[in-house]
């Protein structure tokens, strides 16, 4: 059997394929599928094209490349596509993740017992469900997550199937067995247990990827957060990554029991699954940074202080501090800890004095601040002290940033020579699955950063704080929302 993996990456905007995904020179190919928003809080995608894509890009680099022995799936979590399962085709839009259309369906559940966020998969399969013509047709439907929906395509219809990672995060599955759906939760949301996939590991054979070159078996599903842990070889309890995409994710690695809340700790973390492999659990703990490269576009689209992302390093060296200006990058809320999606983002400290470069530092400063606040909020719901932070993503190319973040943290900050370890991880799980790796001890082998940077100051924290204070319950019929 070929050593190779073929890697499926299915992001929020893009699509990328490549093979040999495990190692960090690998080449891909990527397409961009941005989704759509007719409305204000509407996001939602083609899946047809989506899984179109996926298997022409996929089938291309098989042709390229030869024979592989794997295939192994990444892929945004919570996105929610329902379809026929006859003739293969979506009854509707994919609805993403970050799709609001639910938050007032979440906020009527919590009167009948269910809690359920507008981000995971409960409420949008509902809606989905709701606006069939014929409601006695659902039980004829398969309900899936990205993974789901492409294992789907590549396999012909022979397998309907998800991941304890995905599952972890549909709000649909039961809290202390997320390997089985909770059937009180399905009948309060109308929802037919028949159209649910079944939950499978996260590294093992699920079936045959049919539809491709040479039918290779696929052999990993994973979310793409935990698809970066992997990635960056934290497989270890403590072991933790942070990705810096538009949002930021932190993920620490716990182990065989889970943490002592099943929704959300006092540090305002939540349980995740880590991945699942011969039938155990691994579990971690998740905070959330609702955004953070999001800020840097910011700059350059909206306020043209800069011409591409990469131009913010380049202009924030151009001044050794932000003159005491402090920036709360909350443009869309804060997630971890306070969870208040009231709050604003915010310039404190501006004086005659402020120019471009204080204003830039400022902005990354305080995506790093953040940064430091969800490793705060993490070594506190878990008791665990995290040595040293591993970080992916588009922002991990900025050099002030790199360098803002060890300083908030008081961390060694080590770089994942991938910039998206998602990808990565999915390769490493599928050739876990055909015997590629011993176990899954061993991948912490795999981890080679391509550089540390130590902390060589320190940012006011103290300051930071205030700032947050100020910038926090600025709507407050928003800020009085809990998920």
């Amino acid at each position: 059997m070929s050593e190779r993996i073929l890697v499926i990456d299915v992001g929020t905007s893009s699509v990328r394929v490549g093979v040999d995904a495990e190692k960090p020179v690998s080449q891909f190919v990527e397409r961009e599928l941005l989704p759509e928003s007719p409305a204000d809080g509407i996001v939602q995608f083609d899946a047809r094209a989506m899984a179109d894509t996926c298997l022409e890009l996929a089938t291309r680099a098989l042709e390229q490349s030869g024979p592989v022995g794997a295939v192994g799936i990444s892929n945004q979590r919570g996105s929610t596509v329902v379809w026929d399962r006859t003739t293969g085709e979506p009854i509707g839009p994919g609805i993403g993740w970050q799709d609001l259309r639910t938050i007032g369906a979440c906020l009527n559940l919590r009167a009948r017992g269910v809690r359920s966020s507008p981000n995971q998969s409960a409420t949008k399969l509902q809606w989905l469900l709701e606006q069939l013509p014929d409601r006695e047709r659902a039980s004829e439907l398969c309900f899936g997550t990205v993974d789901s929906w492409i294992a789907w395509t590549l396999s012909g219809g022979a397998v309907h199937v998800t991941d304890a990672t995905n599952a972890a995060v549909t709000g649909l599955q039961l809290t202390r067995r997320p390997s089985a759906w909770d059937p009180t939760v399905l009948a309060v949301l109308g929802i037919p247990p028949e159209i649910m996939p079944a939950i499978v590991d996260s590294s093992g054979v699920v079936g045959e990827a049919a539809a491709l070159p040479g039918a290779p078996p696929i052999a990993a599903l994973l979310g793409d957060q935990q698809a970066s842990l992997v990635g960056q070889g934290c497989v270890r309890p403590g072991d933790a990554k942070i990705t810096f995409g538009t949002g930021g994710m932190l993920d620490v690695v716990l182990g065989a029991e889970p943490p002592p809340f099943d929704q959300r700790g006092d540090a305002g973390t939540f349980p995740i699954v880590a991945w699942r492999h011969e039938g155990r659990i691994t579990w971690g703990i998740e905070a959330v940074m609702l955004a953070a490269g999001t800020n840097v576009q910011w700059l350059r689209d909206d306020l043209g202080l800069i011409a591409n992302s990469d131009e913010s390093d380049e202009i924030a060296q151009r001044c050794t501090d932000t003159g005491g200006v402090v920036y709360v990058p909350a443009l869309l809320g804060l997630g971890t800890p306070a969870w208040d999606y009231g709050a604003r983002a915010a310039f404190f400290g501006l004086t005659r004095g402020t120019g471009r470069a204080e204003i830039v530092r400022a902005v990354l400063e305080g995506v790093a601040h953040r940064g430091a606040d969800l490793v705060e909020s993490a070594e506190a719901d878990s008791g665990i002290e995290i040595p040293a932070l591993r970080v992916d993503g588009g922002m991990t190319d900025n050099g002030t940033f790199v360098q803002a973040l060890a300083d908030a943290a008081q961390k060694p900050v080590e770089i994942s020579p991938m910039r998206e370890a998602t990808s990565r991880g999915a390769a490493l799980m599928a050739g876990l699955a055909v015997g590629h790796h011993g176990s899954v001890d061993d991948l912490a082998q795999t981890w080679k950063p391509k550089r540390r940077v130590e902390p060589a100051g320190v940012l006011d924290r103290d300051r930071w704080r205030s700032a947050v204070a100020r910038a926090r319950n600025w709507i407050p019929e928003l800020s009085g929302i809990d998920f």
